[in-house]
């Protein structure tokens, strides 16, 4: 286009040498063309778009919070520190767990009230028990795919190293349910003590451990048998177990004693404990480790506060006041950042582990629970 305009000046323009006006109108032309050639080198808008939209996934990760009250599901940007999506899960989603592939989360969910400590059962509706479940959540279409049958009540559960079967406890009924992932159905029901809450398999897969919140006990269940092979005690409601990667120690928390139990994980008793803090204030709930496992994190819910364990000497190496009742934690695959779950301020805080600060607090939906980090 601005070739044709050129020549028409160079035909409407007069009383001029003839090789003048050629060279004008060709240097014109030179001109424009050199302008014309640049252009590609600016940004394209749609391509400048494309890379904004996935930038977050640089981060390597995502943080997934269930929320008890809202039962919905939050999904967390750690480059932005945003939630970036929220999804209907069910009644109560506690418990959250990945599949070995990543590909699928599956959430506990569950139509009995909330109901803390001492309070009068009678007094609360009827359970819904057709909320009852575990939710299967595809990562990929981001949205929840079927409703698997894990028994009554469940809270907490964990895989199988295969990742085919589910193990679940029932609060309600005081056992644990063995659960065929793939026909959505449960296999057996083992006895275990009252108000069943932690549900950890051993690395080997060999062992799950049941917590006892009422009973102040574990059960080791025999993955190949499917029986409890032993029960131990360990003090006043145990809440958690997580062990180190070689299976040789496991940490138990204990709630109403301010402690973490150590476990030979060997031969299934308890070898020590870690005083967090004054019993009745602060409150062992989750263990997180680090990626190396050289680093044991603990929620102390109503204690407010995240206690750092080294896990080689198990002594502590120190502490940060999270948020209101931080329950579920997590730490990224660097080591860089912890999450908590707040349940009553609705929100995640994001602690900076060098730092040792709270760097953000990020509101969810109605009271977070638990929290899984996601590669």
């Amino acid at each position: 286009m601005a070739l044709r305009i050129l020549l028409g000046v160079f035909f409407v323009i007069g009383g001029q040498d003839m090789k003048k006006r050629l060279a004008a109108v060709i240097g014109l032309c030179l001109f424009a063309l050199v302008g014309c050639s640049s252009a590609p080198n600016q940004p394209d808008p749609a391509s400048a778009a494309d890379k904004t939209a996935a930038a977050p996934s640089e981060a390597g990760y995502r943080v997934y919070v269930t929320d008890e009250v809202s039962g919905e599901l939050s999904i967390i940007d750690p480059r932005t520190l945003e939630v970036t999506s929220t999804i209907k899960l069910g009644k109560r989603p506690r418990g959250i767990h990945a599949s070995p592939d990543g590909k699928t989360i599956y959430v506990a969910l569950s139509g009995s009230p909330i109901a803390g400590p001492g309070v009068d059962e009678s007094k609360l509706p009827p359970p819904d028990k057709s909320a009852d479940g575990i939710g299967v959540f595809d990562v990929a279409q981001n949205k929840v795919v079927r409703i698997i049958n894990a028994g009554s009540d469940p809270e907490e559960f964990d895989l199988s190293k295969d990742g085919t079967l589910l193990y679940a406890s029932n609060e309600d009924i005081g056992g644990a349910s063995i659960v065929d992932i793939a026909q959505g159905k449960v296999l057996q029901t083992v006895k275990v003590g009252d108000e069943p809450e932690g549900v950890t398999t051993s690395p080997d897969g060999k062992f799950v451990y049941v917590t006892s919140e009422d009973a102040g006990t574990i059960s080791v269940i025999d993955t190949g048998a499917r029986k409890v092979i032993k029960t131990f005690n360990v003090g006043h409601r145990p809440r958690h177990v997580a062990f180190l990667p070689d299976g040789s120690k496991a940490y138990a928390s204990r709630e109403n004693d301010g402690v973490v139990s150590i476990i030979d994980a060997m031969k299934h008793e308890p070898i020590g404990e870690i005083q967090l803090g004054e019993a009745g204030k602060i409150k062992p709930m989750h263990i997180t480790l680090s990626a190396d496992a050289s680093k044991a994190f603990i929620s102390t819910g109503r204690g407010k506060m995240v206690f750092v364990v080294d896990t080689k000497t198990d002594k502590v190496l120190s502490s940060v006041e999270a948020g209101d009742r931080p329950w579920g934690v997590g730490v990224s695959p660097d080591g860089k950042m912890l999450y908590t779950a707040n349940g009553p301020s609705n929100d995640v805080s994001v602690i900076d582990l060098e730092k040792q600060m709270v760097v953000k607090r990020i509101p969810v939906a109605g009271s977070p629970w638990g929290v899984l980090i996601l590669k």
